[in-house]
């Protein structure tokens, strides 16, 4: 399982012009879900983002987490994350898990994440989105459950 994790003031995700989610300060979470991916690879990645101290304390440090600052995650599923471009011009994606196993565990991440008890806003799976944010810092982080960037 892949994530692009950004802290964000806000971000909001529209399908066909309307808004279907959106939350204040917190992280969006792209996720990708591949071929091989477990419940697992879900448990781990959602104790991640949950607990990954980016967020600054009273001194500037990064050392809080979102469970710390009681902020919100946004959940947007995103396939793309497993594309191979390393040949041609035109990305493949056979890496990626079928659609009705990756919402299965796409499914499973959001739930996870819920119950930290924190805020979770979603976008829409396999549809056309428009994801809009603000990234605060800018903080970005790539997260794999398999092995670290």
């Amino acid at each position: 399982m892949r994530a692009v994790v950004q802290r964000v003031a806000e971000s909001a995700v529209s399908v066909g012009g309307e808004r279907v989610s959106a939350i204040g300060a917190g992280l969006l979470v792209l996720l990708g879900v591949g071929r091989e991916d477990k419940e697992a690879d879900a448990d781990y990645l959602a104790d991640k983002v949950v607990n990954l101290r980016i967020f600054e304390d009273d001194a500037g440090q990064m050392n809080r987490s979102v469970l710390d600052t009681r902020g919100a995650v946004l959940v947007v599923s995103q396939f793309t994350l497993y594309a191979d471009a390393r040949r041609g011009r035109r990305p493949g994606f056979s890496q990626a898990a079928p659609p009705e196993e990756a919402h299965r565990l796409y499914r499973y991440f959001v739930e996870r994440i819920a119950a930290s008890g924190l805020e979770v806003g979603e976008g829409v799976f396999r549809a056309m989105m428009d994801v809009s944010l603000v990234n605060r810092g800018p903080v970005t982080l790539l997260l794999d459950s398999a092995r670290t960037f």
